[in-house]
């Protein structure tokens, strides 16, 4: 029996081949290196693996010195993709456009005059601004009173490792423009969506600022390589610092 990479998908029971299990059960249950061996179709890498094995192959190379392999794959170029054993232009296209396909779905919600009332829906309004960015930045959604979109404002754009905000600016844009109700958000170029100290200070002040001008502070969303975390739904801040929703 083959084992390892060198296993072919043809070996695997039907129920267990990547296509037929992304058509029974969708693709949410599929692993990385399955869904990449759908998009290559073939494989013909290193000792001449399968579809499957060249995926895992792909993974693991991306993966090196400790790198996230799907952050890795997100930024990647033609010329380097194709440096990969058994990555020829074909695949090598396919692969990349299919990255820029789900960079594209996950931005094309058209979100203006929308009712922003789950971390989703804010993290897809900031998505564009602050998802794959390389430098932090920290953002704003700008709502109404019925919490719909009026805008975005993007206020400050920091190094790869930090940025800062001040809730004087904050509110200060939010007046300016009308907004009674906001969603900050910022970026971890790390691929980390921890919180750090200083976000959590800043969020509680914030929430104290929002209270005092009546300009609810709604969420402060983490976001980073097609992730997102709300600081609301982890954190108890919202329970000390009342908002006028």
């Amino acid at each position: 029996m083959t084992s390892g990479y060198h296993v072919r998908v043809l070996d695997l029971p039907s129920q267990e081949r990547p296509r037929e299990r992304l058509l029974a059960q969708g693709p949410a249950v599929l692993a990385n290196a399955e869904l990449l061996a759908i998009l290559l179709g073939t494989g013909q890498g290193p000792g001449k693996l399968s579809a499957l094995g060249l995926g895992q192959y792909l993974l693991q190379t991306l993966g090196a010195h400790q790198q996230e392999p799907l952050a890795t794959l997100r930024d990647i170029t033609p010329a380097e993709l194709m440096q990969i054993p058994g990555v020829g232009p074909a695949k090598a296209t396919t692969i990349l456009a299919a990255i820029e396909l789900g960079k594209r779905v996950f931005l094309s919600r058209p979100l203006e005059r929308t009712a922003i009332d789950t971390p989703e829906l804010a993290a897809a309004a900031l998505g564009s601004d602050l998802m794959w960015s390389s430098v932090e930045r920290f953002a704003i959604l700008l709502l109404d009173v019925k919490h719909r979109l009026l805008g975005t404002r993007v206020l400050t754009v920091g190094t790869a490792t930090e940025t800062l905000a001040h809730p004087r600016e904050i509110f200060r844009e939010a007046i300016r423009l009308g907004a009674t109700r906001l969603v900050v958000g910022h970026n971890h170029p790390s691929g980390s969506l921890d919180p750090s100290t200083a976000d959590l200070d800043l969020t509680e002040q914030l929430l104290a600022a929002g209270r005092f001008l009546d300009i609810p502070v709604l969420d402060h969303l983490i976001l980073s390589q097609g992730s997102y975390q709300s600081l609301r739904q982890v954190t108890d801040l919202w329970q000390r610092y009342p908002q006028n929703e």
